[in-house]
């Protein structure tokens, strides 16, 4: 991705959690100079990867595949001595039309909420030990309901509306076409990103950067170490 793309991403961002009365954490607003000063009391932020965190999964086409995303809070299962927090919350935008790949957890589960735009979709597998999906049906636990579907489903979720996604379960994200943008609440058990998302089709993580113009904002894993 060019860095003028992950910086009008990141702007976008900021102006549907703005319209949608979502205030961010003060570290989502500092500019990158402002690093250089932030000392070794702001180390959760660098070791937890909270802040923001742009992908478009390896695939170069980010209005298509991919979303913008906030940890705004997680513990670390690395460092659970020094990291306590034993959940995470996390923040994400997914642009109409867009589209984040099937995948599935071993470890955490999570609760997904539409917080608020358009109508969110998500396909539901059961995923096998090997990785393949299941043909079974899938319990769906939305908001205080429980109930069954067919594998590959497609849950809609409107603002407001959450569903709850347990390990082995597989999930993507996708939108209603034609019917806005969607601004995301995740709330879950602590997690590693880098260890514990496992795709249906391979993916990249982080995306490769073509430095076209200065960041706006920092990535997470972009932060500086401190130096006192």
């Amino acid at each position: 991705m060019k860095r003028s793309k992950i910086n009008q991403c990141i702007k976008e961002m900021e102006k549907m959690a703005f319209e949608h009365s979502f205030p961010l954490p003060p570290f989502c607003n500092w500019e990158p100079e402002e690093w250089e000063k932030r000392g070794h009391e702001y180390d959760e932020i660098r070791d937890n990867c909270l802040g923001w965190d742009i992908t478009d999964c390896g695939l170069e086409n980010f209005d298509r595949i991919g979303f913008s995303l906030i940890t705004i809070r997680n513990g670390n299962q690395k460092m659970k001595d020094k990291y306590k927090k034993v959940y995470a919350e996390k923040l994400i935008y997914l642009k109409d039309g867009q589209h984040f790949p099937l995948h599935y957890h071993v470890s955490k589960s999570e609760d997904i909420i539409n917080r608020g735009g358009g109508t969110m979709i998500i396909h539901v597998y059961h995923a096998n030990q090997d990785g393949s999906r299941s043909d079974d049906d899938v319990c769906v636990n939305s908001d205080g309901r429980s109930y069954y579907v067919k594998a590959g489903t497609g849950i809609e979720l409107h603002p407001g509306e959450s569903i709850t996604l347990w390990p082995y379960q597989y999930h993507d994200f996708d939108t209603l076409p034609g019917d806005g943008d969607i601004l995301i609440g995740e709330v879950s058990q602590c997690n590693d990103d880098t260890t514990d998302n496992y795709f249906y089709e391979k993916v990249g993580r982080f995306p490769a950067i073509e430095e076209d113009e200065a960041p706006y904002r920092l990535l997470c894993n972009e932060y500086p170490k401190a130096k006192d």
